[in-house]
């Protein structure tokens, strides 16, 4: 008997040799939830108590997207109590962005060293949301930049996970004052943490312009040159986030990084804020640093 079963199309070579890179470095795959998300939102008419119910299986996921979306960043006038509420609120496409962001701090193992990482890259993160709204002339939102803060080096814990020595020259690329971040990991691996956070943006399906920061976000010419993709808004991602992790560094004078001379100029440029102005703003922004969501 002739099954009437369809067979799924064979993968093209390039999404075989993709699914077979993801493998192979260790990424994580795409949380299911998130396929759900997708599905509701290709639809005209989509169905926020459905997927409510399905966020809301998830006592810890729902407590966090709940938390997110009251973060002083969105300023909503009311607080959301409820996942239907902050679905409604945020919008399912920044939703998604916000979900994939808590997950992404799931899937990797517990370990001293990772939830230092977590921590400062959530600092940065809603350091940068709030700068969208002060610096930049309005060109990046609130959310997109929280949602780049979190992803932006999502690279690094695969990195950790797939290469025993890779702490050790994480090191070495934090120190490197004169080549680039992602040339001192290459001189030791076939890869680095930014092209690997790309793949993952890319797999987990975040919007091309994040993928596209996250890919170049160490890379000095791509801010320098309006000329040379990506588009502005991967660059305004990448400069917001340099710039609030170049805050969060002097406020703390914690983990510091040889980045910010390298990549500073550009940032300030493109976010149209002078030297003289960089104290005033950090002046501004304690609160955001040393306040918790």
């Amino acid at each position: 008997m002739t099954s009437t079963a369809e067979t799924p199309p064979p993968l093209s070579p390039v999404a075989t040799l993709l699914e077979s890179s993801l493998k192979d470095i260790g990424i994580p795959p795409r949380p299911t939830i998130l396929d759900r998300i997708s599905r509701e939102m290709a639809k005209e008419d989509p169905d926020y108590k459905r997927l409510g119910n399905v966020i809301g299986a998830d006592v810890s996921l729902s407590a966090s997207l709940i938390k997110t979306a009251n973060s002083p960043f969105f300023g909503f006038r009311n607080r959301v109590r409820t996942i239907h509420e902050a679905l409604m609120m945020l919008g399912l496409d920044v939703a998604s962005q916000a979900i994939a962001g808590i997950i992404l701090r799931k899937v990797f193992p517990n370990s001293l060293h990772l939830e230092r990482f977590w921590d400062a890259s959530a600092r940065v993160a809603r350091l940068s949301g709030w700068l969208a709204q002060h610096v930049g002339n309005n060109r990046l939102r609130p959310d997109d930049a929280y949602t780049f803060g979190l992803f932006r080096d999502c690279g690094i814990p695969v990195l950790l996970k797939r290469f025993p020595g890779y702490e050790k020259i994480l090191a070495q690329a934090n120190a490197e004052e004169q080549r680039s971040f992602t040339a001192v990991e290459e001189t030791q691996l076939p890869t680095n943490h930014a092209m690997v956070g790309c793949l993952l943006a890319q797999s987990w399906w975040l919007p091309e312009e994040v993928c596209l920061a996250i890919r170049h976000h160490h890379d000095a010419a791509i801010l320098e040159t309006p000329a040379i993709s990506p588009p502005p808004a991967s660059r305004y991602r990448i400069a917001v986030t340099q710039f609030a992790e170049h805050l969060v560094q002097r406020h703390s004078g914690l983990s510091h990084t040889c980045e910010w001379p390298k990549l500073g100029t550009a940032c300030l440029r493109l976010l149209d804020v002078t030297e003289a102005e960089v104290d005033a703003i950090l002046a501004e922004a304690v609160t955001v640093m040393t306040t918790e969501e």
